[in-house]
């Protein structure tokens, strides 16, 4: 089944007339999200976000079909852009240093903490303004059916886009920060410490208690103290929520991430610490 959570598009949007604008999409397991823009100006013309929802687990084989059910509904997404942009969002994902880093050995890096099968592609991004190599397993059959209908497209794991836009939105700030994007049921934490990358993680949660325990667990294993460190929250989280209340409890320095350059035309209608992989291509 999918679910449609949020969508905005622009009513004069002629789609046949598309070449000249670009396609952001995230991909995860339970879910796919997009936005067509503009880059000069700065304008978002559509944003979509749908859940996927089973009763059983969402594995390769059924990801695909909701995939491609999705693209038999969806107009938006059939028309030629000018450039395509995917981001990946999972757990299959190991952060190594720089100098440590061998392309030959990617299945090394991966081996201990993620389940391999022999048939496994491999790949990684070197992320930007930094020492440190994203090695993961992308949704490699969702791009093949991907280059099928696009032709070449470039794409990263989403949290090489989370942590590239953070180290440049905070070069100049120092202390620590530690940064939470919320991914329907899923968040990545990131931590930087006077403009270094210290700690990228991702968790599950049901709960609300599952949420905040994840962060304080991280809090206590870097030794920091919730009356001092800055949590600085994005995606699917609002003030209103549960997960902003339960976390409010325990942590004295809460703020939203607020972009300086987000899309003036959507403002009004997306939280502007909303949908931050998805719109950090901008």
């Amino acid at each position: 089944m999918i679910k449609e959570i949020r969508k905005i598009a622009n009513n004069n949007l002629d789609l046949n007339n598309l070449k000249e604008y670009n396609l952001s999409i995230q991909l995860s397991l339970d879910g796919f999200s997009f936005c067509i823009y503009n880059s000069n100006p700065n304008e978002v013309l559509a944003l979509a976000v749908y859940e996927f929802q089973s009763n059983t687990v969402i594995n390769p084989v059924k990801h695909l079909e909701l995939v491609t059910q999705l693209y038999e509904q969806e107009e938006l997404l059939k028309p030629t852009y000018k450039s395509v942009f995917v981001s990946h969002f999972n757990n299959l994902v190991s952060q190594v240093p720089l100098a440590l880093f061998n392309k030959n050995n990617l299945q090394n890096y991966l081996q201990y903490s993620i389940k391999l099968l022999e048939n496994d592609y491999i790949t990684f991004d070197e992320i930007n303004n930094s020492d440190i190599v994203n090695v993961y397993i992308p949704f490699v059959n969702i791009n093949n059916f991907l280059i099928d209908k696009y032709g070449a497209f470039m794409f990263k794991h989403s949290s090489t886009v989370l942590i590239e836009n953070l180290l440049k939105s905070y070069k100049n700030s120092e202390g620590l920060y530690l940064f939470v994007n919320v991914i329907n049921s899923n968040f990545e934490l990131v931590v930087i410490n006077n403009n270094k990358l210290e700690l990228f993680n991702c968790f599950s949660f049901k709960t609300k208690e599952d949420f905040i325990y994840y962060i304080l667990f991280i809090a206590e294993q870097l030794q920091l103290n919730p009356e001092e460190f800055k949590l600085v929250l994005m995606g699917d989280i609002e003030k209103e929520s549960e997960l902003y209340s339960i976390a409010y409890q325990y942590i004295r320095n809460i703020s939203f991430y607020a972009p300086i350059d987000f899309p003036a035309n959507i403002s009004n209608e997306v939280s502007k610490h909303a949908c931050f992989t998805l719109l950090s291509q901008l």
